[in-house]
């Protein structure tokens, strides 16, 4: 049989956050598609990579006061670690920082230009006046437009979800300053998807292997009408636009993150002495990929375009697998509010990678989204692992050492277990056709349906009274267990080098052939170790209190009493009267008032978001109270000194003013 080529990716993970159980579903599932090809004894590479340009980067430096490089040294590394931890077998993880990106990038692009397929065109962009900067969306916060919203981002509104266009926020401010921002023209390079549609739809439509959902979505973007794609953005971290003029742009992170895994081939090869162009443009290697949904049209018809506009010899996707969403306990993953499961937390459990592993794959949102939750967990724990497959494999070495001192019986074998082996095999067979399509949920199903066969076997022929029987039994459910290891190896690589290990088989389980697992492996007389419980139960105390710490309650409880101050702490607060001299609007800001008041010995300006309440003229000659000692702070970068007190009541908001008679500057207690 001839061995085929298999190039194996997984969308590539952002560097800026931990990733949680609904990221990690995509690199697993490359995994055990990886694991799988290389017992079939296919020429296989598996890599993958942390996406390190964008936005977000270089907001989460900002924020963290730290350079965009040093976010993605720290990143990476907390990822690298997490996915070792899960046992995933890359060849190869890396990165899309190195010069091998910029220039693979660069050389596409270049290609891409040559050939027609890119122009120019202006867009109106939000500008910064006094950081002298176009803003990325990340960089840009207001109101916003849907709901009133001031925690509005230029992409998104934290409140009411809606997807933004920075544009249209109102009173925009730069988030690195402060200061308002205005919208000026940028010049932009642009990919020219409908001259590539005519390439692209036919190139969809006959791939009937891929999964129905990116299928029909793909396909659903094409029918609708492709509209040219904005390349560029106006950054500095990033894949530099290699033409004369656009030194201040840098490569939109969607276009050169999918470039990263010819990228992160090359650094591969580079350090292996092997050449990326033999993965890259050979015709008869298969590329198969695995994401989530939200990851299929740039997978399916921005990288696709690229290597199509480039037209320099690169292999497309041969088959695309993706899966729906994870949620967890009926919402979303939320690293801020402690809610749900990441990496570092599963570490922090102390449950068994396998345990995990199975869970998550036999959870596999294939088709549509799907819940985690702690009772689940459980039971699929407690049932499948523990009742089901790990207690096959422990009745059976614990018979032959009870009965046969560890030694496998010397017996022939009769017509009831050939029989069972055939159908042992069958399902096998039908494993590999499952996995090599892609069908892992379904794969693992078959895993368990063998561990079922195991039990009901053993039931049927009762070995601890059927002496008859006995040798055939154990012997049987002996090459079952064999069989068995390396049929679960690409899911529970863990738990198969420990079943391997008991039964003292020759070789190494991960990288035994898969034809192996059709045929018995015992004979009779070989040795056979004690056996070893592979799966514990879990206990309803131990899942009440991780549901409880991954709830967010907690965190949510620590806030709120964090928001909770001691007496001293409020009477640091040095409360005045301030006499308004005068008022004036903030201009380009339909909420902001400036006054500057009177304290007594001295004069504060202050800004206060008054605007929509109050006439500045109404404002001026009153008599307010206001907090002193309050470290200034700029809004739309105008420095306020200090704060004003006022009540609110839904759309009304009231001054709290004093008697005419108190003197600025009087102390108020």
């Amino acid at each position: 049989m001839t061995k085929k080529k298999i190039l194996i990716t997984c969308a590539l993970p952002y560097v800026n956050n931990i990733p949680h159980l609904g990221n990690i579903i995509q690199v697993l599932s490359a995994d055990v598609f990886a694991r799988y090809q290389r017992h079939t004894q296919n020429e296989v590479l598996y890599v993958c990579g942390t996406d390190e340009h964008g936005t977000t980067t270089e907001s989460i430096a900002l924020k963290e006061g730290l350079s965009p490089q040093e976010i993605c040294d720290k990143y990476y590394k907390k990822h690298k670690e997490i996915y070792e931890w899960f046992n995933i077998s890359f060849d190869y993880f890396g990165r899309t920082s190195t010069h091998y990106h910029h220039e693979i990038t660069q050389d596409l692009f270049l290609k891409a230009y040559n050939n027609g397929y890119i122009f120019e065109k202006d867009l109106e962009q939000t500008y910064c006046p006094k950081c002298e900067k176009f803003l990325a969306d990340r960089f840009v916060e207001g109101t916003c437009p849907h709901c009133g919203s001031n925690n509005a981002r230029g992409d998104q509104c934290e409140d009411c979800s809606k997807v933004l266009d920075a544009k249209e926020l109102i009173d925009p401010c730069c988030t690195i300053c402060g200061s308002a921002a205005t919208i000026r023209t940028s010049r932009h390079l642009f990919l020219d998807l409908p001259k590539l549609s005519d390439k692209l739809e036919p190139w969809i439509t006959g791939k009937r292997n891929w999964s129905a959902n990116a299928r029909n979505f793909s396909l659903g973007w094409i029918h609708e009408g492709l509209e040219p794609r904005c390349i560029t953005r106006d950054l500095q971290w990033g894949v530099k636009v290699p033409l004369e003029g656009w030194d201040n742009k840098v490569f939109y992170v969607w276009f050169d993150a999918c470039i990263g895994y010819i990228s992160i081939t090359a650094d591969y090869a580079a350090r292996t002495n092997d050449d990326w162009k033999r993965w890259w443009k050979d015709p008869d290697v298969d590329l198969y990929q695995f994401m989530g949904k939200d990851n299929v049209p740039f997978h399916t018809i921005m990288f696709p375009a690229t290597l199509m506009a480039a037209d320099d010899g690169y292999i497309l996707v041969h088959q695309l697998s993706s899966t729906e969403y994870l949620n967890y306990e009926g919402g979303a993953f939320s690293k801020s509010r402690g809610r749900g499961i990441f990496g570092n937390d599963v570490i922090d459990t102390s449950i068994p990678v396998d345990v995990w592993r199975y869970y998550i794959y036999i959870n596999r949102p294939e088709k549509s989204d799907v819940d985690f939750t702690w009772e689940d967990f459980q039971k699929r724990n407690n049932e499948e692992l523990v009742g089901n497959l790990g207690n096959f494999i422990y009745r059976a070495l614990t018979f032959v050492n009870k009965y046969y001192g560890g030694v496998v019986p010397d017996v022939d074998d009769e017509e009831r277990d050939t029989a069972f082996y055939q159908e042992v095999g069958a399902t096998i067979d039908q494993m590999a056709s499952d996995i090599g399509s892609a069908r892992l949920k379904s794969g693992l199903k078959l895993l368990m349906k063998l561990a079922r066969m195991g039990n009901q076997f053993f039931q049927e022929d009762e070995p601890w009274k059927n002496e008859s029987r006995r040798p055939h039994t154990i012997k049987t459910a002996l090459n079952l267990c064999a069989t068995m290891a390396i049929a679960m190896e690409p899911y529970l690589p863990e738990t198969a080098e420990k079943v391997w290990n008991m039964l003292k088989a020759q070789g190494d389980v991960h990288t035994s052939p898969w034809d192996q697992a059709r045929r018995p492996m015992f004979s009779g007389g070989e040795r056979i170790a004690s056996p070893v419980m592979l799966f514990k139960k879990l206990e309803d105390k131990t899942i009440s209190s991780l549901k409880t710490r991954y709830s967010g309650k907690k965190q949510a409880q620590k806030k709120e009493e964090s928001s909770m101050i001691q007496y001293d702490d409020f009477a640091k607060c040095d409360f005045r009267v301030g006499y308004v001299e005068s008022a004036e609007r903030v201009e380009g800001s339909k909420k902001l008032l400036k006054l500057i008041v009177d304290i007594g010995d001295e004069k504060r300006q202050l800004v206060a978001g008054l605007a929509e309440f109050y006439a500045p003229e109404s404002i001026q000659g009153k008599k307010i109270v206001m907090i002193a000692n309050l470290e200034p702070a700029k809004l739309f970068g105008i420095e306020s000194q200090g704060m004003l007190l006022a009540a609110e009541k839904g759309d009304s908001v009231s001054l709290l003013t004093v008697e005419s008679d108190i003197e600025p500057g009087a102390k108020v207690r």
